[in-house]
């Protein structure tokens, strides 16, 4: 007997709903995490965002200190189209393996999250997310924002590479001859947009010295 199956479902029983695909149009769309915690830089966080809001699903979670820094800074995370989690929402879809999302980054990164995420301490909604993009084995990009590096820091970023995390450093290159903050910002804002594969034109690619 052969039976001929609706479009868009996978089950070899006729009758069952499991196996549905759905439209292809609804499954393009990629879906960030991105985590903002207690270092400065929040500038980075927010350049990336004007960027991954335009065409992604966004989730943002900020910390309480990367908000004390983002005042102090003058850097607004606010207004996004994006769906904000507080840090302690421990239930939030995106904290199961389950929920399927692209990536994550954290920017920037303290040295403490990055110390919890290298041990697997998911005491928060950041680390714990962190934490479901290693086990399983999404993009995770971790921006750290410390310096000088004690070996302490050096094993962790070891420690989390070894998971399968991208240790970035927000270490802006100068072959662009930038002329702002905004052009140093862009800098390490589109190395994090080319691991999340994500097409920009924030920076210029090296061609040469006579390009």
């Amino acid at each position: 007997m052969c039976f001929l199956l609706e479009p868009g479902i996978n089950s070899f029983y006729p009758e069952s709903d499991i196996g549905i695909t759905g439209r292809l149009e609804d499954t393009m769309e990629k879906e960030f995490v991105i985590g903002v915690t207690g270092a400065s830089g929040v500038c980075y966080a927010r350049r990336l965002l004007e960027v991954l809001c335009r065409d992604a699903k966004v989730h943002i979670i900020v910390s309480d200190v990367a908000k004390q820094i983002a005042a102090h800074e003058g850097v607004s995370l606010e207004g996004f189209n994006a769906t904000y989690h507080t840090i302690t929402r421990i239930s939030a879809p995106i904290a199961s393996g389950s929920n399927r999302f692209d990536g994550m980054v954290v920017i920037p990164c303290s040295a403490k999250t990055l110390a919890a995420i290298a041990t697997g301490y998911a005491d928060n909604l950041i680390t714990r997310t962190a934490d479901v993009c290693l086990k399983e084995h999404r993009t995770c990009i971790l921006v750290t924002r410390e310096t000088p590096l004690s070996k302490i820091h050096l094993r962790n970023m070891l420690a989390v590479e070894d998971a399968g995390a991208t240790i970035m450093p927000a270490c802006p290159g100068f072959y662009n001859n930038p002329e702002s903050i905004d052009d140093l910002v862009d800098m390490v804002v589109a190395r994090v947009l080319d691991h999340l594969d994500v097409e920009h034109t924030l920076a210029k690619r090296w061609s040469g010295y006579d390009a």
